[in-house]
């Protein structure tokens, strides 16, 4: 599936599945977009659950590297959350949203095996978080008032409901700056 016609595709779905979700999408607007017949949307996957799951498997992947790339190149925790915050940030730039957040919105109606992994994705970010919040109270860069388990979760659902407002705002960009500027005195008090 490493064929150029079949990325084209994850590239618009993701798009589209980014701005509008799950339900609101058919292979006829995919198709459309990139110029190409259904069926040959079909011949790379066979079914919107098909393309869903790759969908979804890429993003995780491509999320994963990218907080690969964050813990080497940047050693403080607060540097590290600013880096993280900034891949949603980057997403309101076009208007979208995380794609795992509005797969979540639409949780009920996916299949099994995407809702799976959706579930996955967020297991990983809570994860990636609980260490980086570990890592910040151990050097004195974080101030956590819970477990940095329930801390991390509530710092995701932070961010992810942070995209949410600010997409609805005007200024959308400044709106989520303003939410996590609030994050961050809550978290690094101290500076």
């Amino acid at each position: 599936m490493t064929s150029s016609t079949a990325q084209k595709i994850l590239d618009v779905a993701q798009d589209l599945v980014r701005n509008r979700g799950y339900s609101a999408f058919s292979y006829a607007d995919i198709a459309a977009q990139i110029g190409i017949r259904k069926a040959s949307i079909h011949y790379h996957f066979a079914s919107k659950e098909e393309l869903a799951l790759a969908l979804v498997r890429r993003y995780r992947m491509t999320f994963l590297q990218a907080l690969q790339s964050i813990e080497q190149a940047i050693a403080d925790p607060p540097a590290q959350l600013q880096e993280f915050c900034a891949l949603y940030r980057g997403g309101l730039i076009h208007q979208q949203m995380c794609l795992c957040g509005m797969l979540s919105a639409e949780l009920v109606v996916l299949p099994q095996s995407v809702q799976s992994e959706v579930r996955d994705f967020f297991g990983e970010m809570t994860a990636w978080l609980q260490a980086l919040l570990e890592r910040g109270v151990a050097s004195d860069r974080f101030q956590i008032r819970g477990s940095a388990a329930d801390e991390a979760a509530l710092l995701l659902a932070t961010v992810q409901g942070a995209q949410l407002l600010a997409r609805a705002a005007a200024d959308s960009e400044a709106e989520f700056d303003r939410l996590m500027h609030r994050l961050f005195l809550a978290l690094c008090p101290g500076g």
